[in-house]
């Protein structure tokens, strides 16, 4: 199985950790076991320029570390997570119109044969924004022109709606998006053929959409800091490379599924308002407003699902687990800080993640692979963990209006 996280962050774009540079984005996805990283940014001079330096083409627009960026990164790891992975030319682009009397903001992921069409698009799109001023760049486009350019630049690029449930920024989202993703993209709607589910949604909730029956659905992190490397990703049974991923999701051959997080743990899931702690579920029979102030709430995923569907949770349910492999995951360093009982960033957490590495190896392997009776020679209590983890055996805390929810495995469950 590959295991690729094709949407990530350099310390380019907005918001991000000044961390995030090659060899650590190199080191993140080697802990984690993936075989693939996105390059996030890469129409961002001064990330492509980072890119240049440290990185030698690798076959089918896979590039790899140059050897002696290699070596200094696995200098850092335990020998259990050696492999390091290839990346593969991507990046986020944001549009920003007005549309049906709307204002749209909308998010896409886009992935490129290699860096030479990156030049190509960073040409081309220069002319419509600043692509030095943000690694994420923002275009006074409407989302099918911006389509429309890209495939005239590069033709076999894979444009992808991403995270098209989150209320200001997807497709479909509550805040800015449209009903349909023909509403958004027009006669170039059969050009799009994935769709990226976001970290408030799964592949069942999605598939209570019969619209979207016909998309691939793709996870990401979306990782604006290394620990965030991984935390959702797109697994393939097909050999590494641009050309194989884009057949894999046009056509399903080669496709092997997702790695999710329980979608209530993602900062959308729910309809609430922060500010006056106020979180509420799509069933409730209250209207768009918060009790405590009066102002809009932020409406969440599950709420926008549910408007949507033509089907119900059943259904959906049971077409995502024929279709395809979906493992819902809590991060080791999570379970970890469950099991110790302070901060994932704590001292003691630290070192227990660092000593299971490396002595078991990535954690996406840990965590879904490696047999229980293996892990509990290691540590009984992470085995059973991990027997529930695997099991769905979890208890949830929705999160709501930016505020992540809360996953817990590690005690208290059957």
């Amino acid at each position: 199985m590959i295991y690729a996280d094709l949407h990530v962050h350099s310390h380019y774009a907005f918001n991000t950790s000044r961390a995030l540079g090659v060899e650590t984005l190199a080191a993140a996805a080697a802990r984690k076991g993936l075989n693939v990283i996105g390059t996030g940014d890469v129409l961002h001079p001064g990330w492509r320029k980072e890119l240049d330096e440290r990185l030698e083409p690798a076959g089918d627009g896979l590039y790899r570390l140059r050897a002696e960026v290699a070596a200094a990164v696995a200098a850092t790891l335990p020998p259990s997570c050696a492999e390091l992975p290839l990346f593969l030319a991507t990046t986020e682009l944001s549009t920003v119109y007005v549309k049906g009397g709307k204002t749209r903001r909308v998010h896409h992921l886009v992935m490129l044969p290699g860096l030479e069409a990156a030049d190509a698009l960073a040409e081309r799109l220069g002319a419509f924004a600043n692509l030095a001023s943000d690694g994420r760049p923002v275009f006074k486009l409407d989302s099918r022109h911006l389509l429309e350019i890209v495939l005239e630049t590069v033709p076999d690029a894979v444009f992808v709606p991403a995270h098209i449930w989150t209320p200001w920024y997807g497709v479909l989202g509550a805040g800015s998006g449209f009903d349909r993703i023909e509403d958004c993209y027009g006669d170039l709607s059969p050009e799009i053929f994935a769709l990226e589910t976001g970290l408030s949604a799964d592949p069942a909730m999605i598939r209570r959409i019969s619209t979207l029956d016909r998309f691939r659905l793709i996870s990401s992190s979306d990782a604006h800091g290394p620990r965030a490397v991984g935390r959702e990703a797109t697994m393939f049974r097909c050999e590494a490379g641009f050309a194989a991923f884009r057949a894999a999701l046009r056509t399903g051959i080669g496709y092997g599924g997702t790695v999710e997080v329980f979608p209530e743990h993602g900062k959308y899931y729910w309809d609430g308002h922060r500010a006056c702690g106020v979180a509420r579920g799509p069933s409730a029979e209250a209207g768009d407003l918060c009790p405590v102030c009066g102002k809009p709430l932020t409406i969440g995923v599950a709420h926008r699902v549910a408007a949507l569907a033509d089907r119900s949770a059943p259904e959906g349910t049971s077409r995502a687990s024929a279709e395809t492999a979906v493992r819902s995951l809590v991060s080791l360093a999570e379970i970890l800080s469950q099991l110790h009982g302070v901060a994932a960033t704590a001292k003691a957490v630290i070192a227990a993640h660092a000593d299971i590495l490396a002595r078991l190896g990535p954690e996406l392997r840990l965590l879904i692979e490696i047999p229980l009776a293996d892990i509990g020679l290691v540590n009984a209590g992470l085995a059973e963990a991990i027997r529930k983890l695997r099991r769905g055996l979890v208890q949830r805390r929705a999160g709501y209006d930016g505020l992540y929810g809360e996953i817990r495995v590690a005690s208290g469950v059957g």
